[in-house]
């Protein structure tokens, strides 16, 4: 950051010599106040991601106000890592009653056909339908595939607490990995036992600002019958603050190896990017664009 210092003093001479000053001696300032964030004990991770998930809630009708557009590339690999196949999905994402929804816009790069795009306006129609009469708390589809992040800390070890600054801001961050003599009910608690990475979370907003996480032994679906997801596979997904007053997602990344039905091999690599925020007005049209704040990368 210091090295940055000669450049910002050159611009800001340029135009405000006034607030160059101000800058200056603010430092110092800012240097006892970040010292003196740094002193501070490092808050306990359970509270911490109670707190993380109060906030959350609060926020739900928030992120209701926004839109934004996901592209997903998937590619299919061979054994030797060669990309084989690849699919590319461009979907229009907003959240109903605190639940994700996905209208998907454009395949392969094409806009959807009228007959398409008929389905899927019936497909999102039903969704919406669902979120609205489902708790927030539970899943649109499925029973078993989600896990609560209080009660993932029962499966988790944590372990290396620290503070660091990420992309400008005072972040808590910690490792995690499964406990294997853990009681665990559902394939989502399953799966948590056989995970391990690192979560980092604004210590100023309380949020999930990236997570890191790796399976570190096979895992088998329904005993190997249906899926053997390999150990190795690994993701992250990136948050980032919008408009200062909502956490979005901006990106995902993941690479899966697995067998399906004891028989048929998968490599996949999948990227997905997070763009083109907005924000709607009380009359549910659209508004001016949202931006991200800070670097995301």
């Amino acid at each position: 950051m210091l090295k940055t210092f000669p450049i910002l003093r050159a611009r800001l001479a340029q135009f405000a010599p006034g607030v160059l000053a101000a800058v200056i001696l603010l430092l110092p300032v800012a240097a006892t106040a970040q010292k003196a964030a740094q002193a501070q004990p490092i808050p306990d991770i359970r509270q911490l991601m109670a707190e993380v998930m109060d906030h959350q809630k609060q926020l739900e009708k928030v992120r209701e106000n926004y839109t934004y557009r996901a592209s997903l590339n998937t590619q299919e690999l061979d054994s030797s890592g060669k990309v084989t196949k690849t699919e590319m999905e461009e979907d229009e994402v907003f959240f109903v009653n605190a639940h994700r929804i996905l209208r998907k816009v454009r395949k392969d790069g094409k806009p959807l056909s009228d007959h398409d795009q008929q389905k899927e306006q019936e497909h999102v129609n039903k969704l919406v339908e669902k979120a609205m009469k489902t708790p927030p708390d539970e899943p649109l589809e499925g029973s078993n595939t989600t896990l609560s992040v209080m009660h993932l800390l029962d499966i988790m070890q944590v372990s290396n607490p620290r503070r660091e600054e990420f992309r400008g801001r005072p972040t808590i961050i910690f490792d995690f990995a499964g406990r294997r003599d853990a009681k665990t009910h559902g394939m989502a608690e399953d799966a948590s036992k056989k995970l391990a990475g690192t979560l980092w979370v604004d210590e100023r907003d309380r949020q999930v600002v990236r997570m890191e996480a790796r399976f570190t032994d096979n895992f088998h679906v329904a005993g190997g019958l249906l899926a053997n997801v390999q150990k190795g596979s690994s993701f992250y997904f990136d948050q980032a603050l919008v408009n200062g007053e909502i956490w979005l997602p901006t990106g995902a990344e993941g690479h899966v190896e697995a067998r399906v039905l004891l028989l048929k091999g998968i490599r996949q690599h999948f990227t997905e990017r997070n763009s083109d925020y907005q924000r709607f007005s009380v009359d549910a049209q659209p508004g001016k664009s949202a931006t991200v704040v800070g670097k995301t990368n």
